[in-house]
């Protein structure tokens, strides 16, 4: 909120092993090194999530790995998207790579899955072993912790542990005694959600075997290259079909007999897999591997550090913190080397290439909170987002694995990188950046012609077309911010104008967005509780949320419905509305419910902020208070809705901190109210302190806020104001005031 705002105010880093490139010397420990010398990791749970429809990832990895080494299992429906859910137990084998949130699936490469005895090769069915190699997996014996992972298959009576590095996974399997034991290497099995394209795998002597996994899915074009080392000798390589979907490698084993077995991926070559192996596994035992992942998550976990908080509080945000830094994945080998999105080889080009973008959703929160806890990191960030720009001609979308999905709405890449030029994150060329918004915000994709055509999207001409128009609404707005800074005066002020396109869409008569077609006529048979997935023009939602959509213009919405009263009136409606969804075939990711915002789905995630923004800062604590407490939990349904890479997780970390990134890049957070008595937050700057004073069960809402010992006589806090360091005080009581 640009204007209004104004008026109110008037009234872990990067683990870098060996990245090959001029950023080297990156720092593998917080800011400020020994300010957390505390086990933060030991208070992760990572099975919250696990349940419901969260999504996430069980497994091991490292902070921004490329391999997250876990358990994938027979059931390949929705709620098994990153191959795990809490409710069915079964084991077709450790694949190197999955997803951990999202709502679609992918990935499961590279699969290895020990075995004794013939069996038969194929996924198999619940229940029955003679239709696959898949086992039970002895649940109440799982051990879970950030950076290892282990579990008995309760079929051959082995039991698996797993832990990962940058680039690579180790295994350790404990064999019974046996002349059948077996590692299957599984090339096939990526799930219901892509199909093999191109596969390959053959030994390097008795140790060693290499190969390549292509595949179409999700991400269109993904390419997977390995090297696999055994701690022992195999007594036979044999391939099992004519598709090189199995290959079983045989062993003899004693009882107790331990199997190490060491995997690097690379997306470049088998020659870009075998500069990872020595780089990073050729050296390494598993004990190491296990602690050293450890220690990497315990020092990224600990850049943000809260006292005060419930024991429940502080197992919901440290699993958080550890939630939030699955992805985005490295994407380059330790030379450098990474394939491009033209699906082109290329050589180091001075930044680690990253990949796993879930825009739509981390745009909002996850990202800008890196800006402040990862500014080393942010640059390689936009720098590969910019470098995927010069391959498709516009900023990524959902890119996944080197590959565009094009999922979700609007042009959320606009947003990221436009956020970090604006907040003057350092590594960055901001012309070079500034070329790459402006082209994307003009391009004709997703329906960017009708915009230029029309001055919105027409719901006759485009699907989807309110969440795609109100998301590049919010995306101009955001480009607005770069081109104030660089002088683009011209363009700047024709995306201004751009920016408010979503007033086309509300309805006077109605108080809502609506859809409205190529000649100017209103949606006839408008329901404000459509939220069906069939010829609507919302996405994942309906005109309750979508209206709300416009953090970057509370300003102009105040002005449609007719002034500060009359918003917040509509604004109490919104969360006192029947929770009901209407409409055919309405998804799923619509949870999390309070009255009709929808706390599970994120174009809902600014709007409690809104009621500071509206000078009634207590209506924003009651709420946020009620999402915090109810929303998220320990259990594995934990999570009101999927993870969507960190986003939840980022959102209920900030809602923590006080304050929130409403306007994506206009470099202020609004305050809310902080969760906790105290937190500290590594910036460039040294320490950002967050003290609550005064907190009761009935003093909760803020009298006063304070920064560096002055009133902070404003409604928000500033991204230059948090990353110098300092203290920001709330005084707490139970009046409910007018603080600012």
């Amino acid at each position: 909120m640009r204007i209004y705002t104004l008026a109110l105010c008037a009234a872990i880093a990067l683990f870098t092993a060996g990245c090959g490139n001029d950023k080297e010397a990156k720092a593998t420990t917080s800011t400020n090194e020994g300010t957390n010398p505390a086990d933060y990791a030991a208070m992760v749970n990572p099975r919250i999530g696990s349940g419901g429809h969260g999504h996430v990832f069980v497994g091991a990895n490292v902070p921004f790995g490329m391999t997250q080494v876990g358990p994938t299992s027979i059931t390949q429906d929705w709620d098994w998207c990153s191959g795990y859910h809490e409710s069915e137990s079964s084991v077709i084998g450790f694949s190197h790579t999955h997803l951990s949130g999202t709502g679609c699936g992918d990935l499961f490469d590279i699969t290895l899955m020990p075995v004794i005895g013939e069996v038969t090769y194929g996924r198999g069915k619940l229940g029955d072993y003679s239709t696959g190699f898949w086992s039970d997996a002895d649940r109440t014996q799982e051990v879970v912790e950030p950076g290892y992972y282990s579990v008995p298959l309760t079929r051959y009576d082995i039991t698996a542990e797993l832990t990962a590095t940058e680039r690579g996974g180790l295994h350790r399997y404990t064999f019974p005694a046996s002349d059948e034991a077996a590692i299957i290497l599984d090339l096939v099995h990526g799930g219901c959600w892509d199909r093999p394209e191109d596969l390959y795998a053959e030994a390097d002597g008795d140790r060693r075997i290499v190969g390549r996994r292509h595949s179409y899915g999700w991400a269109d074009a993904q390419k997977v290259f390995f090297v696999i080392e055994f701690s022992k000798p195999f007594d036979s390589f044999e391939p099992i079909d004519e598709n090189n979907y199995y290959y079983r490698i045989n062993f003899k084993t004693e009882a107790d007999e331990q199997i190490g077995v060491k995997v690097a991926l690379s997306s470049v070559s088998v020659e870009g897999a075998q500069l990872n192996f020595d780089k990073e596994l050729a050296d390494i035992d598993f004990d190491t591997a296990r602690q050293e992942a450890y220690n990497k998550w315990n020092r990224e976990i600990g850049k943000i550090r809260i006292n005060g908080g419930s024991d429940k509080q502080n197992e919901i945000f440290y699993t958080a913190m550890y939630h939030m830094y699955v992805a985005p994945s490295l994407f380059s080998d330790v030379d450098g080397g990474y394939r491009g999105a033209d699906n082109e080889v290329y050589e180091n080009p001075g930044f680690d290439s990253y990949t796993t973008f879930s825009l739509w959703d981390t745009y909002r929160t996850k990202l800008p909170l890196m800006t402040i806890t990862h500014p080393e990191m942010m640059d390689d960030i936009v720098n590969t987002m910019i470098d995927i720009y010069k391959k498709q001609s516009f900023l990524p979308i959902w890119h996944l694995w080197g590959c565009e999905t094009g999922c979700m709405v609007g042009s959320p890449g606009i947003i990221v990188v436009a956020d970090a030029v604006a907040k003057r994150i350092e590594g960055i060329d901001a012309e070079e950046a500034w070329e790459a918004i402006y082209n994307s915000c003009m391009h004709d994709i997703r329906g960017g012609k009708y915009r230029k055509q029309y001055g919105y999207m027409p719901r006759d001409l485009q699907a989807e077309s309110i969440a795609h128009d109100m998301e590049f609404a919010i995306a101009d707005a955001a480009a607005v911010e770069v081109a104030k800074m660089l002088g683009k005066d011209e363009e700047g002020a024709y995306l201004e104008e751009r920016s408010h396109s979503w007033l086309n869409y509300f309805d006077h008569s109605t108080g809502f967005v609506r859809g409205k077609s190529s000649t100017g006529e209103w949606r006839e048979d408008f329901n404000p509780f459509n939220a069906s997935r069939i010829a609507n023009e919302y996405c994942e939602g309906n005109a309750w949320q979508y209206t709300w959509l416009v953090p970057q213009d509370l300003d102009l919405l105040v002005e449609c419905f007719g002034g500060r009263e009359a918003t917040i009136e509509h604004l109490d409606m919104l969360f006192a509305a029947d929770s009901k969804m209407e409409g055919e075939d309405v998804t799923p990711d619509i949870s999390g419910l309070i009255g009709q915002y929808v706390h599970g789905n994120e174009p809902s995630h600014h709007i409690i902020y809104f009621y500071t923004m509206l000078q009634e800062p207590w209506k924003a604590a009651d709420m946020l208070y009620k999402v915090c407490d109810t929303m998220y939990s320990t259990a594995p349904d934990g999570l009101s809705g999927n993870e969507d890479v960190g986003q939840m997780s980022a959102w209920y970390v900030m809602t923590t901190l006080g304050f929130y990134p409403v306007e994506p890049a206009a470099g202020r957070y609004v305050i809310g109210v902080p969760m906790v008595d105290s937190a500290e937050i590594d910036v460039k700057g040294g320490i950002f302190r967050i003290e609550r004073e005064g907190y009761s069960n009935e003093a909760r809402y803020i009298q006063q806020v304070e920064l560096n010992g002055k009133p902070l006589n404003r409604n928000y806090i500033t991204h230059e104001e948090i990353i110098a360091g300092g203290t920001l005080k709330f005084t707490m009581g139970e009046e409910k005031t007018l603080w600012y």
